[in-house]
């Protein structure tokens, strides 16, 4: 069963000779077929080149960013498999910042769900291309030829021929519109554990990522930054800044009042021929900022207001029923049960590995970025706006990213690089300290969760009313946003509980930090308390949580929450029931240990996890995790099964050590001392298994968080008895 919007027809095709070589360009957001002259390739402006040399070697432009998820060798394996390539012959170049190749937002868990079908359509469309073309040259039917591996094959008359050999012999020929794709069970990458193309620059050290791009003649920048959002300069002593060797400038940057989209925030930067001086002189800036109303921002007291507003009735965004009322005829009734728990999360800051940087070289009339991105395109614009220029003008260049999490689709970093260079006239890079990317960048909101249900006299939940309240990332557009947003659709509104009265409400709450996209997005805080929340209500019942979860979810049914993608129960059932199994639920576990679940459906995927820990003398040990995701039809299984350990990693360090806090409107946290990361000795063994899926592709990236630390609380309760409803777990003494 396929339901995605996605038309195989849904790109332009191409034919022309550029050096030789047969080109072949795809549109990926119209449904018109057109065959240009090679004359008119330019005016095609597709999203998607592939490129056929006679030497055999075919390029692919990847329009996305690689951030150590493999998207580069998921999308070669795609289009070889389909075009009976010879992997090894092909090659991926990387897309620069240009509204011609679509959507580049690297986000989303969005690259193989809505760009795999296309990129298999134009594989299989070269590959009957190139077999008409032999069959030309042979003067045979096209029916009676096959291809593989880059040759073209006749079996009865014992030919073959290279692809690269039919180049001159394909022009002029029509791109198929409908070509044939193949069954799965013909696969010979997709859905094969594949070895990362790029692994030989990393282990080399030859990936380029931003933070290495240098050019000759760059200066390096450094900058101290508003400390409150909002805050901006009143005056800066640079005497002893200057005196610091290696320091040639000192230049005030004029930030956008409020948390304004993706501009740079006020600040001086220090300009030096060397990253050291350039820190160094930093820290000798004497600054007096007017710091504004966010300097009365302080976390404690903030998660008082939201504590205070979840207790109250918001606005409802999903009504079934009359919860209320349900609710209301508990109070004086004794054969039924009122369950009620309140829920916190912190804000959350991204920590990647390689913090923001950015490499500028502004000239009269145009400007060349490198940079690791995850929006290009939004990139070329705000550069393009901020140096008056036109898009054309700018070139994004896009580097490896050391991690991002999305951090990197906001590129502030990479405003404030062109901005530099502009006023010096001169190559800039603007490198970002970790105290400097945990200070001042964009945050994972915080959010207060309040849930409470009722179970009838025959031990059924017969109402469930969730409120969620959280400062939503609308305020990074729009200052003046409160509402959710489309938040509430990431966990809240959509659970698959059948379940009669069913009430999800959300206050409103104004942000004071920048507020940002975090890996898994508002997932994080609803799939977190609703998964605590189902567990403290199975042994409310007094049943397994198993069961329990099992059963609320009820009857095989496709759930009406979205129009692209079907949200079918047996599915999420599935991935419950086998990693349950996996990790043998229900065995008899040492005194001390215990097992937890969750389960969401997050990105379009259906994620179960299961974690076994052991709580001794008040200390806490993650044993193992079991996690099963049904993610559709996959492209490198072995990229799966990274991306499920990686946020398992990434789930386990926000639950152990994940807290921002905010005291007068400054963060207080500066670097790994105090903000931690997992380190080895913490860090479990995880089991995946990946569900065999016809189903269209959906997200891998970002699903494996949120149902983490549910299962990890959740097993924590299994082990003492102890109900841990707020994280980090490091403010419980337990890690």
């Amino acid at each position: 069963m396929n339901n995605i919007k996605q038309s195989r027809r849904n790109f332009i095709k191409s034919l022309g000779l550029a050096s030789g070589a047969l080109v072949i360009g795809m549109n990926t957001t119209t449904g018109l077929a057109t065959v240009l002259n090679s004359k008119d390739i330019n005016m095609l402006s597709p999203n998607i080149w592939i490129t056929l040399y006679k030497n055999g070697e075919t390029h692919l432009t990847a329009h996305r960013s690689e951030m150590g998820q493999g998207i580069r060798t998921s999308l070669v394996a795609i289009l070889a498999d389909e075009m009976e390539a010879d992997l090894s012959r092909v090659v991926i170049k990387q897309a620069t910042g240009d509204k011609k190749y679509g959507n580049q937002n690297t986000d989303g868990s969005r690259s193989i769900r809505n760009f795999g079908t296309i990129l298999r359509t134009a594989g299989a469309s070269v590959k009957e291309l190139l077999i008409e073309a032999a069959a030309k040259t042979w003067n045979l039917p096209a029916s009676e030829c096959n291809a593989d591996s880059h040759y073209v094959y006749h079996k009865g008359k014992n030919k073959k021929i290279f692809y690269g050999d039919l180049i001159d012999a394909a022009q002029g020929l029509t791109l198929p519109t409908e070509p044939k794709l193949k069954d799965k069970s013909e696969f010979k990458y997709i859905g094969t554990e594949l070895d990362n193309l790029d692994n030989n620059l990393y282990v080399t050290g030859k990936a380029v990522y931003g933070i290495d791009a240098t050019i000759e003649g760059m200066v390096y920048a450094s900058i101290q930054r508003t400390p409150v959002i909002g805050g901006v300069l009143k005056s800066f002593d640079k005497t002893e800044t200057m005196k610091f060797p290696g320091v040639i400038d000192v230049v005030e940057i004029k930030g956008t009042p409020g948390p304004a989209l993706f501009n740079p925030l006020a600040g001086v930067a220090v300009i030096a021929t060397n990253t050291w001086a350039a820190e160094q002189g930093k820290l000798r800036l004497k600054i007096v900022w007017e710091e504004g109303e966010n300097s009365s921002h302080n976390s404690d007291s903030y998660k008082e207001k939201l504590f205070a507003s979840v207790k109250k009735k918001g606005k409802a965004y999903r009504e079934e029923g009359d919860t209320y009322s349900v609710l209301e005829a508990n109070k004086n009734n004794t054969d039924k049960k009122t369950v009620e728990a309140l829920y916190y999360l912190p804000y959350l800051a991204h920590a990647p590995l390689e913090t923001p940087a950015a490499l500028a070289w502004v000239q009269a009339d145009k400007c060349e970025v490198w940079t690791s991105t995850q929006t290009p395109q939004r990139s070329r614009t705000l550069v393009a706006q901020e140096l008056g220029f036109k898009e054309e003008q700018v070139t994004i260049n896009v580097t490896f990213l050391g991690a991002a999490f999305g951090r990197k689709s906001k590129p502030d970093y990479v405003v404030e690089a062109a901005k530099l260079s502009k006023h010096l006239n001169k190559p800039v890079k603007v490198f970002w300290s970790r105290e400097d990317e945990i200070k001042h960048g964009y945050y994972h909101s915080v959010s207060a969760q309040y849930h409470q249900a009722s179970i009838d006299e025959n031990n059924n939940v017969d109402a469930w009313l969730h409120r969620s309240d959280f400062p939503p990332i609308g305020a990074t557009f729009n200052p003046a946003a409160r509402g959710p947003g489309s938040g509430l659709s990431q966990g809240a509104t959509t659970i698959p509980y059948d379940i009669k009265n069913i009430q999800v409400e959300a206050g409103d709450a104004k942000a004071h930090l920048r507020i940002g996209w975090l890996r898994s997005v508002y997932s994080v805080f609803h799939g977190f308390s609703t998964n605590c929340f189902m567990d403290e209500l199975a042994h409310q019942r007094g049943i397994d949580p198993l069961q329990h979860q099992l059963e609320l979810i009820g009857a095989d049914r496709v759930l009406p929450f979205d129009e692209s993608f079907e949200f079918n129960t047996a599915r999420l059932k599935n991935v419950l029931k086998k990693a349950a199994k996996n990790a043998g639920w229900g065995k008899k576990l040492p005194k001390g240990h215990g097992m937890g679940l969750a389960v969401q459906y997050s990105f379009y995927s259906y994620i179960a996890q299961v974690v076994e820990v052991s709580v001794i003398d008040n200390k806490l040990k993650v044993h193992k995790i079991n996690t099963c995701i049904d993610c559709g039809m996959v492209a490198n299984l072995d990229a799966v099964n990274n991306q499920m350990e990686g946020a398992g990693m990434f789930g386990l360090s926000l639950a152990f050590f994940g807290e921002i806090t905010a005291k007068d409107g400054k963060i207080e946290q500066s670097n790994f001392h105090d903000y931690q990361l997992l380190r080895m000795k913490d860090a479990p063994h995880i089991d995946v298994e990946v569900v065999t899926s016809d189903e269209p592709s959906t997200g891998v990236g970002e699903p494996a968080v949120p149902p983490l630390a549910p299962a990890l609380l959740n097993a924590i309760f299994a082990a003492t008895g102890k109900r841990i409803r707020e994280l980090p777990l490091s403010k419980h003494g337990l890690v």
